[in-house]
């Protein structure tokens, strides 16, 4: 499933760095975080389509991490944990999580659990417009105008356009990127990511070097915000 990113939340080194490895071999993009805080600035920053998240963590514990993050978005939870007693599994689906998973647990079907929850919670639909004030995208005609005028964009530039918008308010990582719009077969780097976010905002920002509508996620990539 291209261009989706997990979170994996868990302090036990080794665990986590096995979960990004499999992943990432299933083409996921993967963030990390090692405890409770970390693992809610994370999710708010760079807005992940799905959390792993264990129960047992430093500072927050992964139950008060569930709670805080529902408050605050519909993103998929599947919470992780050592402990297989029935009440800690109706707390945690209680407080929101889509799935409950004990320790220890089969890779496979952790990885079918995912891509079956991504699965039901994606678009059903791809739009055939994307609108932010004056600036419209048609993805059938692959034109773009801003203010009735027709903006003349390359074919990346278009993609790249399309690509943040249809993700409003959701960090892209530079990698995501490039794996969308150029392939996973792409040697170049993040940079070819950032000239052309650079000439975009030349053709639809009222003042590019005060950009409004693509932002810059330090540390991470972009976000569209219009």
């Amino acid at each position: 499933m291209p261009d989706k990113t997990v979170l994996i939340v868990e302090d036990e080194e080794n665990l986590a760095e096995a979960l990004r490895y499999n992943l990432e071999r299933e083409g996921y993009n993967v963030l990390t975080a090692r405890d409770g805080d970390s693992g809610v600035s994370t999710s708010r920053r760079a807005k992940p389509d799905l959390v792993l998240l264990d129960v047992m963590l430093p500072k927050l514990d992964g139950f008060e991490v569930c709670r805080i993050l529902r408050r605050e978005t519909s993103t998929p939870i599947i919470m992780l944990t050592a402990r297989g007693e029935e009440v800690d599994r109706i707390v945690g689906l209680e407080l929101g999580a889509d799935d409950y998973v004990t320790k220890p647990f089969s890779m496979r079907e952790l990885l079918v659990r995912i891509r079956n929850i991504l699965r039901r919670s994606g678009p059903t639909e791809a739009p055939e417009r994307l609108r932010a004030g004056s600036l419209d995208v048609n993805l059938n005609s692959y034109t773009a105008t801003l203010e009735g005028r027709q903006l003349e964009l390359k074919p990346k530039e278009f993609g790249l356009l399309a690509l943040l918008m249809g993700n409003r308010g959701r960090a892209l990582t530079r990698d995501q990127i490039l794996k969308r719009l150029w392939g996973y077969d792409f040697v170049g780097d993040g940079r070819t990511v950032d000239v052309h976010v650079r000439w975009l905002r030349e053709k639809i920002e009222a003042e590019p070097s005060k950009p409004k509508l693509i932002a810059t996620v330090r540390g991470i990539g972009y976000r569209f915000d219009g």
